[in-house]
This record gives C-alpha cells, sequence and structure tokens, in this order.
C-alpha cells in the first residue's frame, strides 16, 4: 500500500480521529488521578498503574479501530462490511463531538484544581528561583579555627554568627540566615553554586585564631558570580574590645558592599552586651551548641551559659540564651520538664528585667507557656516576640510552631514562609512547611520539601517520608524512615519498637496490635499518647495525653491535624470535645480563632464544635 494511500485509509477508517480521542481521554483520566486521588488519599501506585495502563493500551487501541468498525448492527470486522453499508464518515463525526467534549472537560479540571482546590496554594518556598540576584547581599559562611590548639571551633562559628547578625542590622543589605549559610561548612561546594543556591551575590568567608585573651579575626569578601575576592583584612584585638571589632568589620563590609550607614556615634551595629569579655566568651561558644541540639550540645551549652551569667549578672543575651537551651533540652536528653520549665521562666523574666526589647527572651517564654498547655498564655510573649523584631528566625518558627499545634495551619504557614525567605536552607523550617504542605493534602509539594529536608541531612525529614511511604505501599522503607526520623528525639522506644508501632499504624490488625503492645511496655513515653493517636486509640490517646503532661505537646497536635483516617477518627470522636475542653484548646481557639478543621456548633452548647 503506497504511504499516501496508507494515510487516506488511516483517515476513512477514523484511526487518527481513534487516536486523538484515546489521547485525549488517556489524558483527562491521569489528571483526575494525580489531582483528585490525593484528596481521597489513594495511594500512588494506583496513580502509577493507571499512566501505564494508558500507555500500554495505546497501539492496541489503534489496531482495534483499524481492524474494526461500529455499525447499527453491532461492532464488526471493517473487511467484512461492504462500502455502501459503511457509517465511518458518521461515526468520525461522533468522535469529532466526544474530542471537543472530552478537552472542554479538561479545561474545566484544571481550571477546578487551580481555582476550587487550591485557591491559596503558593509554591514550595524557594525565595531564590524567581527573583534576579541583589549586587547587596551576603551570606556569612562559619569561620574557620585557626587556634593553637584547633579547640575553639565553637567560638569560631559563634563568632561568624556574631557578625551575621551585626550586617543583618544593615537596613539595605540581604543577610542569609544562619542556618542556610552554615549548611556549607565542610563542603566542596564553589562560591557561585552558593550565590545560586542562596540568591547572594556576595559570600564572606573567614577564620578566627584565639589564645587566651588575643583575638585575630581574618576576614575575606568574594563575588559569588566568578569567585573573585575583592576584599580582605586582619582584625586584632582583644576580648575586651572586641564588640568594636565586630563594629568596625560590619561597616568596613557596608563600605565595600557600598551601603550608606548612619554616623557611629548614631546608630551602632554591634551593642556592647556585657562588660566581662570571659563571659562573652562563653557565650559565643554557647550559642552554636543551642543551634546543633545534637548529643551533650544543649547540657554543654547550658553549663556554658550558666558559668556567663554568673561571671555577669547582668548579660541579658546570655539569659535569654540559657532560656531557649532549657526550654528545649528534656525533647533530647533526660531532663526534667518540670524543672526545666522552672528553671528556663526565671532566665526569661530576667532576660526581660535586663532588656524589654528581648524577641528571643519572649519567644523562649511563649515556647514554654505553650509546653506547659497554657494555651491562651502563650499568645501574649509570643505576639510580643514578633512585634519586636519581625524578622527573628526564632520568634518566627517558634509562633508558626504554636499556630500550627492550635490547628491554625494557613497562619502558620504564611509565618514559615516569610522565615524562608531570609533562611531557605533551615532544615527545621522546611520540615514545619512539608509537614504543612501534607496536612493540606498537598503531596507533591510535600515529598519535595522533605527531600529538601533529608539532603539538609535532618533526621526529621524520616517523620514525613516514612508516611509518604505508606501511602506508596512500601512499608519497608517506611519503617526505616520512621525510626530515623523519631530517633532524632529522647525516647524510651528503640529502633525496634518503632519498626513495629509504624507497620501496626499501616498494617493489618494483627500489626496493630503488636503496635499496642508495644506502647503498653512504655505507657508513659513522651511519645506514647502520639503513637496510640496513630493506632486509631483515640480516646486512650487523650487520656494518655492530659495524664502524663509531657511537654513536647507540638509533636502530638503536628499528627492530630493530619489528613490520615486516624486523625479524622481523632477529632471525630465524641471523647475529643471534653478531652479539647479540658486541655485548654477550646478556650484558645474561642478567644483566638477557630482552627482550620473546626467550626463551632453554639446551637449544641457554648464549648461544642465539629472538626472535618
Amino acid at each position: 500500500m503506497k504511504i499516501d494511500n496508507f494515510f487516506a485509509e488511516l483517515k476513512r477508517r477514523n484511526v487518527l480521529r481513534a487516536a486523538a480521542f484515546y489521547a485525549a481521554s488517556a489524558w483527562l483520566l491521569v489528571q483526575i488521578a494525580t489531582q483528585v486521588f490525593p484528596f481521597f488519599h489513594i495511594a500512588e501506585w494506583v496513580v502509577r498503574a493507571i499512566v501505564v495502563a494508558a500507555t500500554i493500551g495505546f497501539p492496541f487501541a489503534m489496531l482495534f479501530s483499524w481492524f474494526y468498525e461500529w455499525t447499527p448492527q453491532g461492532l464488526q470486522r471493517e473487511s467484512e462490511i461492504p462500502p455502501n453499508e459503511s457509517i465511518t464518515r458518521q461515526t468520525g463525526k461522533k468522535l469529532d463531538r466526544w474530542i471537543i467534549a472530552i478537552l472542554l472537560l479538561a479545561v474545566v479540571l484544571l481550571l477546578t484544581d487551580k481555582l476550587v482546590l487550591r485557591p491559596n496554594e503558593k509554591p514550595a518556598a524557594d525565595a531564590t528561583a524567581a527573583t534576579p540576584i541583589p549586587g547587596k547581599s551576603i551570606a556569612v559562611l562559619p569561620f574557620s579555627d585557626l587556634s593553637p590548639s584547633h579547640d575553639q571551633e565553637p567560638f569560631s562559628d559563634g563568632m561568624a554568627e556574631e557578625i551575621l547578625n551585626a550586617l543583618a542590622r544593615i537596613r539595605n543589605l540581604k543577610v542569609m540566615g544562619r542556618a542556610s549559610s552554615f549548611y556549607y561548612k565542610g563542603k566542596n561546594v564553589s562560591l557561585k553554586e552558593i550565590g545560586t543556591a542562596l540568591g547572594v551575590a556576595n559570600v564572606l568567608e573567614g577564620s578566627v585564631r584565639k589564645q587566651g585573651e588575643q583575638v585575630r579575626i581574618t576576614a575575606a569578601l568574594s563575588r559569588t558570580s566568578d569567585g573573585l575576592q575583592v576584599w580582605s583584612k586582619n582584625y586584632d584585638g582583644t576580648l575586651a574590645n572586641i564588640f568594636d571589632l565586630q563594629e568596625t568589620f560590619a561597616r568596613d563590609i557596608a563600605s565595600e558592599l557600598n551601603i550608606v550607614l548612619a554616623d557611629v556615634t548614631e546608630t551602632r551595629l554591634v551593642d556592647k552586651v556585657t562588660d566581662n569579655p570571659q563571659a562573652y566568651a562563653l557565650f559565643v561558644e554557647a550559642q552554636t551548641l543551642v543551634t546543633q541540639r545534637v548529643g551533650d550540645s544543649l547540657p554543654r551549652a547550658i553549663k556554658l551559659l550558666e558559668e556567663a551569667t554568673r561571671l555577669d549578672p547582668e548579660f541579658a543575651r546570655a539569659w535569654s540564651k540559657l532560656a531557649v537551651a532549657l526550654a528545649v533540652e528534656p525533647q533530647y536528653s533526660d531532663a526534667s520538664w518540670e524543672a526545666n520549665w522552672a528553671a528556663a521562666e526565671k532566665a526569661c523574666q530576667r532576660a526581660v528585667a535586663l532588656n524589654a526589647q528581648s524577641a528571643e527572651a519572649y519567644a523562649a517564654l511563649g515556647y514554654i507557656e505553650f509546653s506547659r498547655r497554657r494555651y491562651r498564655e502563650m499568645v501574649e510573649p509570643s505576639g510580643r516576640a514578633l512585634a519586636l523584631d519581625p524578622n527573628d528566625v526564632t520568634a518566627i518558627f517558634w509562633g508558626a510552631n504554636e499556630l500550627a499545634a492550635m490547628g491554625r495551619r494557613a497562619d502558620a504557614e504564611a509565618l514559615l514562609d516569610r522565615a524562608l525567605v531570609a533562611d531557605p536552607a533551615s532544615s527545621l523550617l522546611l520540615f514545619y512547611k512539608a509537614i504543612l504542605r501534607w496536612q493540606a493534602s498537598d503531596n507533591a509539594t510535600a515529598s519535595k520539601l522533605a527531600r529538601r529536608v533529608e539532603a539538609l541531612g535532618s533526621p526529621l525529614s524520616g517523620v514525613l517520608l516514612s508516611s509518604l511511604d505508606a501511602l506508596a505501599g512500601d512499608l519497608d522503607t517506611g519503617a526505616t524512615e520512621f525510626v530515623r526520623g523519631f530517633g532524632a528525639f529522647n525516647s524510651g522506644f528503640s529502633k525496634e519498637d518503632f519498626a513495629t508501632i509504624y507497620r501496626g499504624v499501616y498494617g493489618d490488625e494483627g500489626a496493630r496490635k503488636a503496635g499496642l503492645a508495644v506502647v503498653a511496655a512504655h505507657p508513659h513515653d513522651q511519645f506514647a499518647a502520639t503513637i496510640l493517636l496513630m493506632l486509631g486509640e483515640s480516646e486512650r490517646s487523650f487520656v494518655s495525653f492530659e495524664r502524663d503532661g509531657v511537654g513536647l505537646s507540638d509533636a502530638y497536635y503536628i499528627f492530630l491535624w493530619y489528613p490520615d483516617a486516624w486523625s479524622r477518627k481523632a477529632r471525630q470522636d465524641p471523647a475529643f470535645q471534653g478531652f479539647a475542653k479540658r486541655i485548654g484548646l477550646v478556650d484558645y481557639w474561642k478567644h483566638n480563632r477557630w482552627p482550620d478543621l473546626c467550626q463551632p456548633t453554639s446551637e449544641h452548647g457554648p464549648d461544642s464544635f465539629n472538626c472535618q
């Protein structure tokens, strides 16, 4: 058959129309699967199966349309139909109408997804992708330790953080946050890659040599576009004049970037926070350890800060940093929640008495109240922290954490997005952003963000990746991720216990009973209530959470607002009404805002509500 005759025959037999009809239908089916299925938590393997089946079916559909024709008498082989009885032309017109109808349905689906299903959805925070890199922007990398004994790494990192904080006070300079800048410590990455990833035009590198009271800081400023070093300088001084040294350093950087500053006598970039050089050295070292939160870093930091405040009882920043360390220590060690709450609150009050403008102290006070389940009381200090310093990452993170716990996902996400602009590579911020996207059933973005958290080296990614693996039906990988994520915290459950619990959450009834047996062996663990929630024992979970009073409230509430069936069961359990009232949630909601998934039902009583 000649090629022209072949195409004419394809057209006559409606094979080309059938191809268009099949392609349009398959595309519409895939769109429905990818956009609608996640809202009903249908496993991802179902979507993959549909895509594969649609692809494999195409050649068979084309062969079918070549050999067969629909007639008034039913389906017949085309070769058996006399030419004068063929109705391929009428069939072709019907196919045209069906193709148009399918395309219209596709348009409606796309508009529905954009305007109805996800009207407020924003892309995952990636502050550098869509905007040009401003010339007046900088990332401060951790400083190298060049001290004789090479035992001053925390001090060197802390000094880099102090310089970063000073530069952040320059109004016209974009300064990348600590987590994003310090991520590149020890990594063999070019300056151009750093500039592209962080959206900065300049990188400040340096080293610190500390010997006794003597300090030398060597700094170099380079362009990220070509890696060219444009400025370098040595700064020699002592701990006694370290604040003046930092002030000169920061102003030199501003001068190199052609930023006009106020006169030094009018506005300082570096405040003299203590008159005791040794107390300041201890503080600089401790703040690095507080940020790390691994191993024994928090107990070590607390010891250093306690000594710093002993040397200088008027050192407000040391008191506020001590409050932060004490507030979070029980999550990572065997420290007592009650004892730490009391000590942290005392440190907060001391910091605020010394400096009423301390955003960090108010943020810590809000988090302490939150951990104590004083939800109404946490609002005032948390709000004041954000009012004092809208760009303080600690205040923003804890504020978002508290909003998310109260079920106000949209408000929490708005806060996180603001922090991610300044610190887009913060694994902690990205983790919570991923959790909130998961809660919103935006599984694709949640997965992308969780992988970023994993790439940044945080084990927290395992918490969410384990849920994504369960959705895909991969319980073996999911169990490994679950163990990695929950193992980052202090708990009496072993790795084997966590693996058994995970399979109980997502497996059959036998696996669930095995998971419950593991929980029964650790009834007062700080994760016991959370795990009971996941295992579908909502009423027992409420009793456990209310009875034990451990401070890890944010972990519990993260799972309470999950989109999973066991979470919806808990929210809709009649026992949740009384639990929410007794624990203080209803009081908070009534005086602030109701959660995204719950609404009051005043016709059933002043404290009544229903949840999705």
